[in-house]
């Protein structure tokens, strides 16, 4: 039995009957944030119109801090190391960057099951059971979103954040989605406080010692997507 497993959610986020698996877009380049975001919001209003697929696009970013709508200004350490882009997603600051695995996650709730909450539990659900592929506890905690990993290594009480969640929602369409940390820079995470939280610190997949590209873990994370949210179609980037 895998942490998830202990933690399941009674609400399954498995698609209606008849309904089309989800589109697993990887775009192997880096990705400018607000082209990204100009994309997904294109591809959100054609979910809602009915003319396209749910969708999953794995990518990495050009450095880059992002504040969410509870973003606190004074948690913006060093504003002038990288952009810092104000967006309309859930949560407060955060950094992406090459080494980081973005998931913007694009589905209709409506051909699911309509609870935001259930559908956040299920989105950490998804990355616990991908650390366990690695044999890595990873939790979650009831007062701050994400997963984080214990360090006891570093004493009693310590842990660390290793992935970051901020939704939004458009007439139940989800987008925005996780962050997940294979091999970025954890320095960069420096010149923010990290979802407003300071007394915990971030780690990622080789820092806790799994020396694993990004391919690779792109595999874990579909199958264990699969598991809780339906199939899905590989489909490649539109350039």
């Amino acid at each position: 039995m895998s942490p998830a497993d202990r933690d399941a959610i009674s609400i399954s986020f498995l698609p209606k009957p008849g309904t089309e698996p989800v589109e697993w877009k990887i775009s192997d380049e880096l990705v400018d944030y607000e082209d990204a975001l100009t994309a997904m919001d294109e591809q959100v209003k054609r979910i809602i119109a009915g003319e396209a697929r749910e969708q999953v696009w794995l990518l990495e970013h050009p450095p880059i801090y992002t504040a969410g709508k509870r973003a606190d200004d004074s948690d913006l350490v060093a504003p002038d190391r990288f952009p810092v882009y104000r967006t309309g997603r859930g949560g407060q600051h955060t950094y992406h960057g090459p080494g980081q695995r973005v998931a913007y996650v694009m589905l209709d709730l409506k051909r699911r099951h309509q609870d935001v909450r259930a559908f956040v539990s299920a989105l950490e659900a998804w990355l616990i059971n991908t650390l366990w592929h690695y044999h890595i506890r990873g939790e979650r905690r009831e007062d701050r979103v994400g997963v984080w990993v214990k360090r006891p290594e570093r004493g009693e009480g310590v842990e660390d954040k290793i992935s970051a969640i901020g939704i939004r929602l458009r007439k139940w369409v989800t987008f925005h989605g996780i962050s997940f940390n294979v091999e970025p820079e954890l320095d960069h995470f420096s010149g923010i406080v990290p979802c407003g939280i300071s007394e915990h610190g971030v780690t990622s997949l080789v820092d806790l010692g799994i020396p694993v590209t990004m391919a690779e873990n792109d595999t874990v994370l579909r199958a264990e997507f699969e598991k809780i949210f339906g199939p899905t179609m590989q489909v490649e980037p539109v350039s």
